[in-house]
């Protein structure tokens, strides 16, 4: 909250809404059992914990940060970025709004939830900036973390909403009020009419904690004022925080506002200490504008109840108290196998799992060519089964695949739901297959000369088939016949290498390759030797070996230079330009 000096704040709380005074509560309170209202809507209660580990981050931001949270700074940066990530990934929109008017220039954050109304938006604000004296973990790290928990638990709990729901976080609050306000004036006359409510958060953790509405008296406080009654607290009006907050931002633009505070720097009355606890004649938060607002500054009690009011006031203001229709699907069993030519069938299952029961169609995706899927019935009721029948007819290739099968249900914003089935297509027909192997499996071969293996194929399932034979690898002056080129698996055939004389001396891996309803292959190690062994003392090429860079090696009657590291680039060959240099003929 924005610094201001109130001599007559005591004065003015006299003037306050009161009524009877009532004992203090704990921290650990849920829901109140006696409050028919609270209890009805089934806000979530918010654990006071996790809002706890926000004021956590938040104060380690100002630590790493210089101490604090003033806005523009890397503490500020760095809380906008945490609760931005967190609300992203919750599934809001989330937008950063550069406040160009701010005395630290610097971005507001604003979070939408998807659905509701957006012409009846309610909207929860909170400044999430610190005065530079301190990290500011109450002022105002704790309304920051009490929104931020409450718009997860929104997104967790993902309600029917009647009304559409809207977060800011604003920035150099503590100079002014200047993020809220650059907002609001950024909003064109039906966003500021669109907009029912504005519920402000600042200091909500006060040690000692007094329990003050803005405009308590007012519609828009209606929900604060009732959950807080319902927990015997008899809050009052906020007389110290009026006009000092961002609720005052959208109350000059003609929305209605009020929040929660805990109090600031007025120092409680006897009277408040009665019926709250605490210490008379102190302040509410000691630590108020100070470097000791730390975590150690925050009321456990104090944030559970201003938590849990904030959870109250969204499920009373935008969430429908009939729970959404909605169901699930299941099957029964989730895979299984179908000869080609037959049929087979699994159980599509549903369930309503909120809401009434609705009427569910059933559709399905993903089966492959040849497969079909039918629904017996095509639409039950959420609850009910249907038999979904498996086609398999005889063009279909034997394999796996997933089948998706779709619920979608009925009515405005009707729920689709899937779920999925493996299926496996058989035959009794084997799938033609075969081998090859190489009798021998490697050879020697002089240069000028021919030697020769034997291809065996075998068939391996199916029917014999034709098999069409060739051959790779083969290094220049080396070729690869067969006798016969084609044969029928389970046979063999002669395969011979011929080396001409300009072939090098070398090793060399040929791969023999045959071709028929499917490719099979299989490898010979030929080694070639005699021929050239060099001209003028220089040594031949070797097709297995590895050169660097100034190796010299003969190769078709010439010498040739390295110029780069290699393997099995051949001197000449149309590819090897970068890697050999002709040095001319022996």
């Amino acid at each position: 909250m924005k610094h201001k000096t109130l001599g007559a704040a005591v004065a003015l709380a006299a003037l306050a809404w009161v009524t009877t005074a009532v004992g203090p509560a704990s921290a650990t309170e849920g829901p109140p059992g006696g409050a028919t209202a609270v209890a009805a809507l089934a806000a979530p209660d918010i654990d006071v914990a996790a809002v706890q580990g926000h004021l956590t981050q938040f104060n380690n931001f100002a630590t790493s940060g210089g101490g604090h949270r003033r806005a523009g700074s890397a503490g500020y940066t760095q809380s906008l970025a945490y609760i931005k990530g967190k609300l992203q990934a919750a599934g809001y929109q989330v937008v950063e709004q550069r406040c160009t008017t701010c005395t630290y220039v610097s971005n507001n954050l604003i979070a939408d939830w998807p659905g509701g109304d957006t012409n009846q938006t309610i909207m929860f604000g909170a400044h999430l900036d610190s005065v530079s004296a301190g990290p500011g973990i109450n002022d105002n790290g704790s309304g920051s973390g009490v929104l931020l928990e409450n718009a997860l638990q929104l997104a967790a709990k993902n309600p029917t909403m009647t009304k559409h729901v809207r977060f800011g976080w604003w920035t150099d609050e503590e100079q002014g009020l200047n993020g809220s306000e650059f907002y609001v004036g950024q909003l064109t006359g039906a966003q500021r009419t669109a907009i029912k409510a504005y519920y402000n958060f600042d200091m909500v953790a006060s040690t000692n904690a007094g329990y003050f509405i803005n405009n308590i008296n007012t519609t828009a406080s209606a929900p604060l004022r009732e959950y807080w009654q319902s927990l015997n607290l008899q809050p009052e009006e906020n007389v110290e925080g009026r006009g000092r907050s961002d609720d005052y931002s959208f109350q000059q633009a003609g929305i209605p506002a009020s929040g929660y505070a805990t109090g600031a720097s007025a120092r409680k009355s006897s009277s408040q200490a009665q019926k709250w606890g605490g210490t008379a004649n102190s302040a509410y938060d000691p630590c108020y504008h100070s470097r000791c607002d730390t975590t150690s500054n925050i009321s456990a009690t104090a944030l559970n109840r201003s938590a849990d009011g904030v959870a109250y006031t969204i499920w009373k203001q935008a969430v429908s108290e009939t729970p959404q229709n909605d169901f699930s699907v299941s099957l029964s069993p989730t895979s299984g196998s179908v000869k080609v030519g037959n049929s087979g069938s699994f159980t599509v299952n549903t369930a309503t799992t909120s809401g009434s029961a609705q009427d569910v169609t059933l559709s399905a995706s993903g089966a492959p060519a040849g497969v079909s899927v039918s629904f017996s019935p095509a639409t039950v009721r959420s609850g009910s089964s249907s038999t979904a029948t498996v086609t398999v007819s005889s063009s279909a290739s034997p394999g796996t695949s997933q089948i998706t099968v779709i619920g979608t249900g009925t009515g405005t914003g009707a729920k689709v739901h899937t779920a999925n089935y493996g299926l496996t297509v058989t035959t009794d027909t084997p799938v033609p297959d075969f081998s090859v192997s190489l009798s021998p499996a490697s050879g020697t071969v002089p240069v000028g000369n021919s030697g020769s293996f034997t291809v065996n194929t075998a068939t391996t399932s199916g029917p014999a088939q034709d098999v069409t034979l060739s051959a790779s690898g083969a290094p220049a002056g080396v070729s690869v016949s067969f006798s016969p080129a084609t044969v029928q698996s389970g046979s063999s055939s002669t395969a011979t290498v011929t080396v001409d004389a300009s072939a090098a001396a070398g090793n060399y891996t040929i791969t023999v390759t045959g071709t028929g309803s499917v490719t099979r292959t299989a490898t010979y190690a030929l080694t070639v030797t005699g021929g050239s062994t060099g001209c003028d003392g220089v040594p031949a090429w070797d097709a297995t070996a590895s050169y660097v860079p100034d190796d010299l090696v003969s190769y078709n009657e010439h010498k040739w230079k390295s110029t780069w590291y290699s393997s099995g680039a051949e001197p000449g060959a149309p590819g090897s330009w970068a890697v050999w240099q002709d040095q001319g003929a022996c």
